[in-house]
């Protein structure tokens, strides 16, 4: 079973190209339906394994008290790993596509009014130390470019020197599972970042720095946590601003765009979403440009 799980993770991270995150959560769920496999079904290889085994193993989880979220993606985890098991060879049948997920009631996340947003861009923020007003510089360029573009935070975090393309205003973004695209940028948030290259990178930049766009305090690649941190610093420092993350500033992006006119499709393309049903799902137009278009295109409106 060893064996088997690390051939997964290759499966994972070089044929299917799931994020590190990703693989990381997926191969702890496996790991965890194994042990249940062997110590309370009695499964000694990989060809023991049924829908059984992998209903008792969700079941367990239930009554332990995990949420639907958590369950819903390590039935997810199941059935990748069954599929890839069968493929092998190593299961006759694959019971995992007999096995059900249950289902997850979706929250969106805080949506900022585009009032809140100014408010927390236009803040004056300063700094007297050298090191600290590089990290400003920065922190403004992240938040400019995060509502500018909707990217996600791993996104903004992979991004490198080269990638911003200041003549045609468009950031290169490399996407879940290695998918490349190419969004738009607006003037302020090119500024922002060409601020930040020209004047705060170099304060802060070491061997470790490589091309990285965005650099920590000790001058190696941001992480996503620090980007989440100076996210929620920002919003808190307008005070009278719901706080959200950078999730958050994605969503508002996307809210933006489509009550200033944007088509669903353009969006889609923007936020890198494979399917326009997660588009759907993950934006949504204020009812009074609802009611807008409804007078202006039905013929009995």
């Amino acid at each position: 079973m060893a064996a088997a799980l690390a051939a997964f993770r290759r499966h994972l991270a070089a044929e299917r190209g799931l994020s590190p995150h990703t693989v990381r959560a997926y191969l702890g769920d496996i790991s965890a339906l194994l042990r249940h496999a062997a110590e309370q079904e009695g499964c000694t290889a990989i060809a023991d394994i049924d829908i059984a085994v992998l209903r008792g193993w969700l079941g367990s989880q239930h009554r332990s008290g995990q949420a639907r979220t958590t369950l819903a993606r390590r039935a997810a985890a199941a059935r990748a790993f069954t599929a890839f098991a069968h493929g092998r060879g190593w299961l006759a049948v694959d019971p995992g596509a007999q096995l059900a997920s249950p289902k997850v009631a979706r929250q969106l996340p805080q949506v900022l009014g585009q009032d809140e947003v100014l408010a927390v861009l236009d803040r004056p923020t300063q700094s007297g130390e050298v090191a600290a007003a590089a990290l400003v510089l920065r922190d403004t360029a992240i938040m400019e470019l995060l509502y500018a573009t909707g990217i996600r935070v791993s996104e903004l975090c992979g991004l490198d020197v080269g990638d911003l393309d200041t003549g045609r205003r468009t950031v290169r973004v490399l996407g879940k599972r290695s998918k490349e695209r190419v969004v738009p940028v607006g003037l302020p948030a090119v500024r922002a970042v060409l601020s930040w290259q020209g004047q705060g990178r170099p304060a802060v930049a070491a061997a470790a720095s490589g091309a990285a766009l965005f650099l920590g305090a000790r001058g190696g690649r941001i992480d996503p946590r620090t980007v989440r941190r100076v996210v929620h610093t920002r919003i808190a420092a307008a005070r009278s601003v719901p706080d959200t993350g950078p999730h958050g500033l994605r969503h508002t992006a996307a809210t933006h765009l489509l009550e200033g006119g944007a088509d669903l499709r353009s969006v889609q393309e923007m936020l890198g979403h494979a399917s326009l049903a997660t588009t759907q799902l993950y934006t949504h137009v204020s009812i009074d440009r609802l009611i807008s278009a409804y007078h202006q295109a039905h013929p009995r409106a």
